[in-house]
């Protein structure tokens, strides 16, 4: 049978026709999807910017499905289901980033970054701290040690604390010597509590090295010292760091007094302590110097012109003549006799209860109170934020 090529002449206009008016369609669609994808993030920008979060996150995904390549898109996505506290939703949307086998090195750091930061918002801190390990070697690699740090901090993770701060210290980008000390005393407290002491005295001497200026390594030595029976060098160690850090004193008074007592040396602590006393009063050097026998010298006194108290009782006497104090008057009022002595208890037991709150000392950072003097505040995590004065002396 002969081909009729009519047919064919016939056919390749229809074909050319049909194939022009396709990619035409295909044409007008792409453009309307393009057109759609810049109205859809221009419309989230703009509910974004009025703080309609809601109708933000429903504008992204829907410019999100039109161009699921834009990675900006992602990252915005994945911030707003953050800052709303839709953590889920933020992991899913960075791990998938990190699944993409087109992503940039750089926007992949980003996502590892971003991931991290979910998990930290969300409190998995296992997860958070595997996610920001990988960012080492990276330009977030600060950042994440930061965060690393507050976590190990946080968990009391103290050896992996150190190890982190010492890794931050010799990047130059801040000191971290005091706070490395602080480490180092922490896991010498917990030497001490299992025993260790030559342990937890090499820990010690490496935190005076790294902070000698920094009243803690110092003061825990020096109780380690106590602890050993060796009295004189936990004297010697607390002279010294009442040259160094004197408005620490009122941290330590009382441990000075016992290592003078214990030493026969309580001749040269009266004196160290009415010398510092004058220069800044406080409730606990005040009883140190009291429990010495001593009377606290008066700011127009010298400390030869107050040495032995006549009365223990009489130093609280002297500290009120210049400096009002409800705690002072209440440990005075608790050997005073009175014509009604059988009410005496009560009235003391309602004076200790109202001096109780002005005993304790209070965070700088966050206002967390407590009776116990912390060098890493329990409420905001910040360190040395904690005054060494009572509340009422503030």
């Amino acid at each position: 049978m002969d081909f009729d090529f009519s047919w064919l002449l016939l056919g390749l206009p229809i074909a050319f026709v049909l194939g022009w008016l396709a990619s035409r369609f295909d044409l007008r669609q792409l453009k309307i999807e393009n057109r759609q994808a810049p109205k859809a993030y221009f419309r989230g920008l703009n509910f974004l910017l009025n703080e309609q979060q809601d109708q933000a996150i429903d504008a992204f995904i829907e410019a999100v499905q039109n161009d699921p390549d834009t990675q900006e898109l992602h990252f915005a996505l994945g911030n707003l289901f953050r800052r709303r506290g839709e953590y889920q939703r933020a992991v899913r949307v960075h791990e998938h980033l990190l699944g993409r086998g087109d992503l940039s090195r750089a926007d992949r750091d980003r996502a590892q970054h971003a991931l991290a930061q979910d998990f930290l918002r969300a409190g998995l801190l296992d997860r958070a701290e595997a996610a920001l390990q990988k960012l080492e070697g990276t330009r977030y690699e600060n950042e994440a040690r930061l965060s690393l740090l507050a976590i190990y901090e946080r968990s009391r993770e103290w050896a992996q604390a150190e190890d982190v701060a010492q890794k931050l210290d010799e990047s130059d980008q801040a000191s971290y010597g005091t706070r490395r000390a602080h480490h180092l005393c922490e896991q010498a407290a917990e030497r001490v509590a299992a025993g260790d002491l030559a342990a937890a005295a090499r820990l010690l001497q490496q935190a005076v090295l790294l902070a000698p200026e920094a009243p803690r390594p110092a003061i825990d030595r020096a109780t380690l010292q106590l602890r050993s029976g060796d009295a004189a060098a936990a004297f010697d160690t607390l002279a010294a760091l009442s040259e160094t850090a004197p408005m620490a004193l009122p941290l330590y008074a009382a441990a000075l007094q016992q290592a003078a007592v214990a030493s026969q040396r309580s001749g040269e602590a009266l004196a160290l302590l009415q010398r510092r006393y004058v220069a800044s009063p406080s409730i606990d050097v005040l009883e140190a110097i009291i429990a010495l026998g001593g009377t606290p010298a008066l700011p127009d006194d010298s400390p030869s012109d107050a040495t032995i108290a006549p009365e223990p009782r009489d130093g609280y006497i002297a500290h009120l003549a210049h400096h009002p104090s409800l705690v002072a008057a209440s440990r005075w009022l608790a050997g005073e006799r009175f014509e009604h002595e059988q009410f005496h208890p009560q009235v003391q037991r309602s004076l200790d209860q109202a001096t109780r709150p002005l005993m304790r000392y209070r965070c700088a950072a966050c206002g967390f109170e407590a009776h116990q003097y912390f060098w890493h505040c329990p409420g905001c995590q910040a360190w040395d934020s904690y005054p060494p004065r009572r509340v009422e002396e503030l």
